[in-house]
């Protein structure tokens, strides 16, 4: 334990470089859109981080913006998990449902998420449903084509062997085929989920809440340390959704890592 946290340290090093050579280039520029990282971390503070040691430090500007925005993304990313999942394991196992949907599903991927905005708009208004819609279009597909990826390429011995031993079609699903395709169907979780603080972003333009709404309204405003916070922020959410992930993969998939060890 004390071996790998020594090493998550010495993998850090490269942060204060950074900001110290961020630190530097941006006062020697003087330029206004860029301003250095210690006058934006003040503006950060003074927007989101004053609130009390009870609550994280999180103001009430934070309290109002930041869970909404992280429940709006992770209900559209559990929405694309389980309806990409379900979708693909049919369109990897049956061929025939495959070449039916698969023009549908074709022209659907290649429709740009922001180009519908408009129509999801017009639809759902400007809600938190209609950003969940967009954010689920949008990341859906990465998950749906490792699925079906994954189901098609599932070792015929194993499916063979279920029906020597008479699984049911329930039993097949749930002991053979997702376990088999797990490790894609992952795969398709975490890029979805990069896609997914994205969209977050771009449907919250046409919010009255939200990261998103906030980073809107700092543009507007030409509050350009707020903009750049905001940027840092969004960064940061998505580092720590994807070390989130990360751990929950391992666990979920010990079998598949030590399979492959032992191997």
């Amino acid at each position: 334990m004390i071996r790998k946290f020594s090493s998550g340290l010495l993998r850090l090093w490269v942060v204060p470089v950074v900001l110290a050579v961020w630190e530097l280039a941006t006062r020697a520029m003087e330029h206004p859109f860029f301003p250095p990282p210690s006058e934006i971390v003040i503006h950060m503070g003074e927007l989101w981080f004053s609130g009390s040691p009870a609550q994280l430090w999180f103001n009430e500007t934070a309290m109002d913006n930041f869970p909404p925005s992280i429940g709006r993304l992770l209900a559209g990313w559990v929405a694309s998990g389980v309806v990409g999942v379900t979708i693909g394991l049919m369109l990897g196992r049956s061929p025939v449902f495959f070449r039916f949907v698969d023009p549908i599903i074709q022209f659907g991927r290649a429709l740009p998420p922001p180009a519908l905005l408009p129509m999801f708009v017009a639809l759902f208004s400007t809600g938190a449903r209609m950003q969940i819609v967009t954010i689920t279009f949008g990341i859906i597909w990465p998950v749906l084509f490792n699925a079906a990826d994954g189901a098609r390429n599932v070792d015929p011995l194993h499916l063979e062997t279920a029906r020597v031993f008479r699984f049911t079609g329930v039993q097949r699903l749930f002991k053979i085929i997702l376990p088999s395709s797990a490790p894609k169907i992952f795969a398709g979780l975490r890029l979805s989920l990069s896609l997914a603080l994205i969209l977050m972003v771009i449907a919250e333009f046409y919010s009255t809440d939200g990261i998103g709404f906030e980073l809107r309204s700092a543009q507007r405003s030409f509050d350009i340390p707020g903009v750049w916070g905001a940027i840092i922020l969004l960064g940061i959410l998505g580092y720590l959704l994807n070390q989130g992930f990360l751990m929950m993969e391992r666990k979920a998939l010990t079998w598949h890592h030590s399979a492959r060890r032992i191997a």
